[in-house]
């Protein structure tokens, strides 16, 4: 596969130290924070240093093998239970996303299988968490292309690239290999309030990797798709929930609804780590709200009407019947529901009647 579109890393291991690529200074600056120690990694995760939740989650399991170094005495059970405290903190930085809590899963069984020296094992977890979710957002960049159909336009929200990834992206990874297919002619990016993860950072990513990009406005999007002007709304998720409903960047939700007026086709596309079988709808999703400063100030500037109350979700969910297609590494499913979400993550459902393709 060409990755000619795919120049950019967030998240990078380097001289037994985490660097992760400040995103609140892009695109104005290109600068990496040097992260030696697990309080350093929760608060670039709290503070959006680090955001999208596959890049959370392998920026946690990197935390992991740096508490473990930290924490470790020679003692199994000391370093043990000194590191639960650091998990916990790492857990508790972005709520929503559920690709932190499996990361950190996926090192606790680690924690418990090692005897001693935990540092190299534990890495090597992290590593391979990165490295998977590359390869998965790979494969889930041509499974989406395959479903775009003629050529046209496409319209994103937020940032799904390899800023909020390991790598490739995972909608971002759909628009890559489609436009490398000669499937997408222009990519229409919402700005995406208030962080303006669309106008700093996708539209920033794009250029870089010489996809043709054009910023719009939140509000604007709808007489976008009135004027016929895209044929696929395409997005990423924090967290899916087992009926198939979507939390994802505020925003996502009125698109949706929208895009079904218009006739345009709504794709989701997200590592099967995403997918949170233990919540059984969407309603159930914890949803974070964020600091009203965000709302009421830009880049330190006030902007608001002093006095004015806020109300700032930073997710909102979109229900199941309104996404066309869900895309994972492990597969699409058409329409997605309850019974097809169990087939593709391999729970047993006789009853099921599967439109997925399941990929070993």
């Amino acid at each position: 596969m060409s990755h000619d579109h795919d120049h950019v890393r967030a998240v990078v291991w380097r001289d037994d130290a985490l660097e992760v690529l400040d995103q609140r200074l892009l695109p104005r600056e290109i600068r990496y924070q040097r992260l030696t120690t697990v309080a350093e990694v929760a608060e670039a995760i709290r503070c959006m240093v680090v955001r999208g939740a596959p890049a959370i989650g392998i920026t946690a399991a990197y935390g992991v093998a740096l508490a473990a170094r930290a924490g470790y005495t020679g003692k199994r059970e000391c370093w043990q239970i000194s590191l639960q405290e650091d998990l916990n903190r790492l857990a508790a930085s972005r709520p929503t996303a559920i690709n932190l809590v499996w990361a950190l899963q996926r090192m606790k069984r680690v924690i418990a299988e090692v005897a001693d020296a935990p540092l190299e094992r534990l890495l090597t977890e992290a590593r391979a968490i990165h490295e998977e979710d590359i390869a998965a957002n790979q494969r889930m960049g041509l499974l989406g292309a395959n479903l775009l159909g003629e050529r046209g336009a496409v319209l994103t929200h937020c940032n799904t690239g390899s800023l909020a990834t390991g790598g490739y992206g995972t909608a971002l990874g759909v628009i890559r290999a489609g436009y490398a297919a000669g499937l997408i002619e222009r990519v229409y990016a919402d700005e995406t309030r208030p962080w303006l993860q669309g106008a700093r950072l996708t539209a920033w990513e794009l250029t870089q990797d010489g996809i043709p990009v054009t910023l719009l406005a939140d509000s604007a999007a709808a007489a976008l798709m009135r004027q016929g002007r895209v044929r696929w709304v395409i997005v990423g998720a924090d967290r899916i929930a087992a009926n198939g409903d979507v939390a994802n960047k505020i925003g996502t939700y009125g698109l949706a609804v929208t895009a079904r007026h218009h006739g345009v086709k709504f794709m989701v596309v997200a590592p099967a780590s995403t997918v949170d079988l233990a919540t059984p709808v969407g309603a159930a999703i914890p949803i974070e709200q964020r600091a009203a400063e965000e709302l009421l100030n830009f880049n330190g500037y006030p902007v608001a009407a002093v006095g004015a109350e806020v109300w700032n979700p930073s997710f909102d969910v979109t229900p199941a019947e309104l996404v066309d297609a869900l895309v994972t590494e492990r597969g699409v499913v058409l329409k997605p529901n309850l019974t097809k979400i169990a087939g593709m993550m391999g729970v047993v459902n006789p009853g099921s009647q599967m439109q997925a393709q399941v990929v070993a």
